[in-house]
């Protein structure tokens, strides 16, 4: 009997103490639920107003170092450079783009596999980009491994091997890089957008260089990359940026250490100037009746980067939204053109954008539709532009407003998309704009700015469109135009 009793006595105990540490368990489980509930609700303006500060210093040469420490125990380190294809000529288009893919090639200190042994050693990931104005080469990796992301960075941009075998070997893949693009027919429509809105201008220039059939491959040298690098890889004109975990007093003797002897001289002087982009309303179409869905785009010219204008044109844009069949929705849908899509099965997909450059800029509405429903897809587009600059309303600013906010907040997930923010403002602007900032211009957008802005870039103004696919229903030109204003307003 004492026994069993001795038994049962274990086995409580044993349940008990189960029991407890499951109870603590769970209100440990549950004190940090709270917890992250205490952190889910501040609010957006106390995000606003916690967010870290974008530190500045220029280096002797007139290289800028720009930098927001967020305390991630990963970062984001990056050249930001301002060249691109406006930047290149008939003969040297797509230089920019080839040396992009060179970067990775190797450097004169690190062979291509030596290189890629050193990235993938600290886990980390390098990439680029080319765009009509900037240049960027960037490395994600380990707050400790700043040190040789920016030493890497600082090889990749000024060692580049250029090695003409190499050179040779990259036109093959860039041609075929080419080719993928121009079954992109989103990446078609709206570079065929470019070159006829901006038609005998650089800002009509192709960021990849011409198409395929042109053979520019075999017309770009070594020379040419080297004028290039040359001609625009000058201090003044570049932006070490980098956020996360970083120190900006380190990056600033990481920049010194590695950056300072890159030149500020132009030879003879000679400062490359962008001549102006003239806009010039017009359309380009190419029709192909094997394809699917017609991909358009309708747009007009819109505002520079650093235009006040800009920001109610963001929150107008915000307005017209977007829309995807893939996304679902109905007849509650904010956007009335979204609506419309929905209700009248007009296309497949829309979205409003905004390009802006350093002096002009593309404002505009870019849709795929069925062939059968180019028609009303192009009259009710042009209809939203209308009710923008007429009828308006306080209820539809709000709407634009609050999604703007939070495509702007949303934007700015994660190291790496703060430093490129980092980088193009700098450029852009010679200083990061604060999200604070942002918020307080987005808010001080009224539904009359918003209808005197879009007359002012919208109502009668010629617009430039470019199709592409199975267009026959796209309207005329001179129907178009004359859709860009009302008789009654």
């Amino acid at each position: 009997m004492w026994n069993i009793l001795a038994e049962c006595s274990a086995t409580l105990k044993v349940f008990w103490y189960v029991l407890a540490r499951k109870l603590a368990s769970c209100a440990i489980r549950c004190t940090a639920m709270e917890s992250l509930r205490g952190q889910a609700s501040v609010s957006y303006a106390q995000s606003l107003s916690g967010a870290p500060e974008t530190r500045l210093t220029t280096l002797d040469n007139g290289l800028r170092v720009a930098s927001e420490e967020t305390g991630h125990a990963t970062c984001t380190v990056g050249l930001w450079i301002g060249a691109g294809s406006r930047y290149e000529s008939e003969k040297n288009n797509g230089a920019g783009f080839f040396l992009e893919h060179m970067a990775f090639k190797g450097t004169k200190k690190h062979p291509q596999t030596a290189l890629e042994q050193q990235v993938e050693s600290m886990g980390a990931h390098l990439s680029a980009y080319t765009s009509r104005e900037h240049t960027a080469y960037y490395m994600k990796t380990l707050t400790k491994d700043l040190p040789k992301a920016v030493e890497l960075l600082s090889e990749v941009v000024q060692s580049c091997s250029l090695n003409e075998a190499e050179i040779e070997q990259q036109r093959s893949v860039v041609l075929r890089e080419l080719e993928e693009v121009e079954s992109n027919l989103q990446e078609v429509c709206l570079d065929l957008l470019h070159a006829t809105a901006f038609q005998g201008t650089a800002l009509g220039h192709s960021v990849l260089g011409p198409s395929s059939s042109a053979r520019w491959e075999e017309n770009l040298t070594r020379q040419d990359l080297v004028d290039y690098i040359n001609s625009h890889y000058k201090a003044p004109r570049m932006v070490l940026a980098a956020a996360g975990g970083v120190s900006h007093d380190e990056l600033v003797g990481l920049a010194k250490s590695h950056f300072s002897g890159v030149s500020f001289e132009y030879e003879g002087d000679a400062v490359p100037v962008l001549s102006p982009c003239r806009f010039t309303g017009s359309e380009v179409r190419m029709r192909d009746d094997a394809f699917p869905l017609a991909h358009i785009a309708i747009a007009v010219e819109g505002a520079s980067a650093a235009s006040p204008d800009i920001v109610p044109l963001m929150v107008a844009n915000a307005i017209i939204g977007s829309y995807d069949l893939t996304y679902g929705g109905g007849k509650h849908l904010s956007s009335r053109l979204a609506r419309l899509a929905v209700e009248d099965n007009l296309c497949h997909s829309f979205q409003a954008f905004h390009s802006s450059y350093s002096d002009t800029g593309l404002l505009g509405i870019y849709f795929v539709a069925d062939k059968n429903n180019i028609d009303d897809m192009m009259h009710w587009s042009q209809n939203a532009w209308m009710n923008l600059c007429t009828t308006v309303t306080e209820s539809d600013v709000a709407r634009g407003r609050n999604a703007l906010k939070a495509s702007l907040v949303g934007q700015l997930n994660g190291t790496t998309p703060i430093c490129d923010d980092i980088g193009r403002h700098i450029l852009n602007y010679g200083r990061r704009i604060p999200i604070a900032e942002w918020d307080a211009r987005i808010d001080a957008v009224t539904p009359k700015m918003v209808r005197d802005i879009c007359c002012k870039y919208i109502y009668d103004k010629c617009p430039a469109v470019a199709a592409v696919g199975p267009i026959e229903q796209l309207p005329d030109y001179n129907r178009m135009r004359s859709a860009m204003y009302w008789l009654r307003f």
